[in-house]
């Protein structure tokens, strides 16, 4: 049983997948937030419909006994913003950010955002990585994720495919066979 239901984690729905939905003056800031405040932040960006993207994924923990479920966000501290200067002043003033940090290549971020939730999306167990390691750059070739893209690492002797977004040195990991993988050059 969860603790909480899962929230929106996206907003609007298609602003990964529609290039229409990015155009104009916006961009792609990453906010910083204070610790744990990352769905407090995509609430109020929400409640003023300002763009957003926080992945969450589903993580089972054991309290006293007893399985609980929650969502967690990919990416501790940090919130996906897709607004113009204004919005980002705006979501200073929910006094939950402690940085701002600019995007310098926008096409990139969008496209690693766009992996990372098509894999949220196709419910595979998912392992947060917080370090990079260096490998081959490989594309899924069949089934539901094909063109996705990312890093084959190794864990527990067992290849993962390691998707990540490169700006924060952060992603998701999914266990993988290699005939599934094409390699990149």
């Amino acid at each position: 049983m969860p603790i909480l239901d899962l929230e929106t984690t996206i907003y609007p729905p298609n602003l990964l997948e529609d290039p229409a939905a990015r155009e104009g003056e916006r961009c792609w800031w990453v906010l910083y937030t204070k610790s744990r405040q990352e769905k407090a932040v995509a609430r109020q960006l929400l409640s003023w419909t300002v763009p957003f993207y926080l992945p969450l994924v589903a993580n089972t923990h054991v309290i006293r006994g007893r399985a609980v479920d929650s969502y967690t966000p990919v990416f501790n501290g940090y919130v996906f913003l897709f607004g113009d200067p204004f919005d980002r002043v705006q979501s200073l003033k929910t006094n939950r950010i402690s940085r701002v940090l600019e995007v310098v290549d926008q096409e990139q971020l969008t496209h690693d955002l766009r992996d990372i939730a098509r894999l949220i999306a196709s419910d595979a167990p998912l392992t947060i990585e917080r370090q990079l390691t260096a490998g081959q750059r490989v594309r899924i070739k069949t089934g539901s994720l094909a063109g996705v893209e990312g890093v084959v690492i190794e864990r527990r002797g067992r290849n993962r495919l390691l998707v990540a977004v490169n700006f924060l040195q952060q992603g998701v990991s999914m266990a993988i066979d290699d005939y599934q993988l094409e390699l990149l050059r």
